[in-house]
C-alpha cells in the first residue's frame, strides 16, 4: 500500500498552520504542536528539514517562532514533500536519478509503464497544489466537500499527466 510518512503528514500540517498566519509574524512551534496535538520534539526535527530547504525561517526571542519564506501560493506540496523525504519515486526505475539499464528486467518489465504513469500523475498533483490551495479549501468548508476545489485541480493534473504519458506530447485540454 502506498502511504505518506508521518513526517510528511505532520510537515504539511505545520506548513498549513504557517500559511494561515502568513504576513502576521512568526508562529511559535509550541503553539502549532498544541493546536495540532503533535509532539513538539518531532516537529522540531521536521522544521529543521524545512529550514534547510529554505521553506521556513526562524526568529528567536520572546515573539519568535517560524514563518514561511515565500507566499503560500508559491510553495507547492511537492516542495514540502521533497524537503522532508527527498524526491518522489514509487519504484527505483521511475526515480529522477535512475540509470537506464541498471535493472536486470528493464526490457521485459510489464509494470514499469504503470508505475511511470502513476508517478507522473502524483507528481503533477503535488506540484500543482499549493499551501494556499489547502488553506483556501479548509476555510471554505470543513465538511465532506471541503477539498472539492483541490480535488478538481488534482483530477485535472492527473488527467493531463496520464494523457502526456500515453501520447508523449503536451496536453492542455480535457479528455
Amino acid at each position: 500500500m502506498l502511504r505518506v510518512s508521518s513526517r510528511v503528514h505532520y510537515g504539511l500540517r505545520v506548513m498549513t498552520r504557517l500559511a494561515r498566519a502568513y504576513g502576521q509574524g512568526p508562529v511559535a512551534l509550541s503553539d502549532i504542536a498544541a493546536a495540532e496535538r503533535l509532539p513538539l520534539p518531532y516537529l522540531e526535527q521536521i522544521v529543521a528539514h524545512l529550514r534547510r530547504a529554505g521553506l521556513v525561517e526562524g526568529q528567536r526571542g520572546v515573539h519568535g517562532g517560524y514563518r514561511l519564506t515565500r507566499p503560500p501560493e508559491a510553495i507547492s506540496v511537492a516542495a514540502v514533500l521533497q524537503a522532508l523525504e527527498g524526491a518522489l519515486a514509487l519504484v527505483d526505475c521511475v526515480a529522477a536519478d535512475y540509470v537506464p539499464g541498471s535493472c536486470a528486467v528493464e526490457g521485459d518489465c510489464l509494470s514499469r509503464a504503470l508505475w511511470l504513469r502513476l508517478h507522473q500523475a502524483i507528481t503533477a498533483v503535488l506540484e500543482s497544489t499549493t499551501l494556499a490551495d489547502l488553506v483556501r479549501s479548509e476555510r471554505t468548508d470543513r465538511g465532506p466537500g471541503a477539498l472539492a476545489p483541490v480535488v478538481e485541480k488534482v483530477l485535472a493534473a492527473a488527467e493531463t499527466a496520464a494523457c502526456q504519458s500515453r501520447t508523449g506530447e503536451e496536453y492542455s485540454g480535457r479528455l
